[in-house]
């Protein structure tokens, strides 16, 4: 079979052009140019053979940018992720300070400063930290499998973020939440219900369908595209869960058979969001600073103070370190205090004199 000839192609799947071509080690390189532009692809495959040809003959190193990098990266390794949305939404925030420049130029003063410019904007630690972790992420990207002569002036530079806020309510705090629910959307309270007793995430909840529900066995499952730490699980129903499910089931037996989703609409289609209905009814709850992912604070927070162990509770929650879970931990001081009040109640088994010359006898407890 004939090989493809160089040059410029597009892929099925994609509306992109790529670039086809030998770079300066002789390896033959497939390149996403991150354009529709048939010319604007050519002038790019241009300036990447030119480049070669340079790097190969003399040895002379081609200017990398931020543009490049970014294109690269964004139409390549981040459109496999999952928080492709994410790297986005940073890329906004770091291209209008970063284009253009040279990225052997860049050092960490150039990361300092945007550090500096962005806290000036209100902007916390948590979110300067995930843009510089995409700028971050495409150099060292860009640096191993490219083969990229760039530096990675990012490394060191993290902010160390604050303690994560925990918000929990209790349970007759819930009640009236489930309450109020009921007056604003049928599928509501179900959404809370389910939360409250699985500690699941807004979007775990919201993409669950059918065929990973067993109600028999009182279990469901996630996939490693539904989970954040992007690997497979598995989560148990008490009789609260297994509830708000079969009313969903119910809900779908009579409106929509055919939905694959838990959380559908009357027409079968997948509810988006509830992020309006659930703000209007922590409103009539009198419940302020409550979000849907306080409802997973919650489930931990009642785990946790129903004397539930910590490592217990990382794997209901489903946390990759135990370190995550013990933000908890405060919530049941009177774990702690047991612990101490043991040591009150341990007694000597035998004691001995023993006497030192010039000292008083002192006991010895073996």
């Amino acid at each position: 079979m004939p090989k493809q000839a160089q040059g410029l192609f597009k892929k099925p799947n994609s509306r992109y052009w790529y670039a086809d071509f030998t770079d300066a080690s002789g390896r033959r390189v497939k390149r996403s140019t991150g354009t529709v532009d048939r010319k604007d692809a050519a002038a790019l495959l241009a300036k990447w053979k030119h480049e070669a040809h340079r790097q190969k003959m003399w040895g002379e190193e081609p200017a990398r940018g931020y543009d490049e990098l970014m294109l690269t990266y964004l139409n390549g390794p981040s459109k496999d992720k999952r928080a492709h949305d994410r790297d986005l939404s940073a890329a906004k925030r770091l291209t209008p300070v970063f284009q253009g420049r040279v990225l052997n130029a860049l050092g960490a003063a150039d990361i300092q400063a945007y550090i500096d410019q962005r806290r000036q904007d209100g902007v916390g630690p948590a979110t300067i930290n995930k843009e510089l972790n995409l700028l971050s992420a495409a150099l060292n990207y860009a640096r191993r499998r490219l083969q990229w002569n760039v530096p990675n002036p990012v490394e060191g530079m993290r902010l160390r973020p604050p303690e994560g806020r925990i918000r929990w309510i209790d349970r007759t705090e819930a009640a009236r939440l489930l309450a109020a629910a009921e007056t604003i959307r049928g599928y509501l309270p179900d959404f809370i219900q389910l939360g409250l007793n699985t500690g699941m995430r807004k979007g775990e909840m919201l993409g669950l369908t059918w065929d990973r529900v067993d109600l028999d066995r009182g279990i469901l499952y996630l996939t490693d595209k539904d989970q954040k730490s992007g690997k497979h699980g598995s989560v148990p129903l008490n009789a609260e869960a297994l509830a708000a499910l079969q009313r969903r089931r119910a809900h779908r037996d009579a409106f929509c058979p055919d939905s694959p989703w838990v959380f559908a609409k009357r027409d079968g289609t997948r509810i988006a969001d509830i992020k309006k209905g659930f703000k209007t009814a922590c409103e009539r709850a009198g419940l302020e600073d409550f979000h849907p992912h306080d409802l997973r604070h919650t489930c931990a927070a009642w785990l946790v103070q129903g004397g539930v162990d910590i490592r217990t509770v990382s794997e209901l929650l489903r946390h990759n370190s135990t370190q995550i879970t013990m933000r908890y931990a405060h919530l049941a001081p009177e774990n702690v205090r047991d612990a101490v009040e043991r040591l009150s109640q341990m007694r000597p088994t035998s004691a001995v004199q023993e006497k030192r010359p010039g000292l008083p006898a002192c006991k010895v407890l073996i």
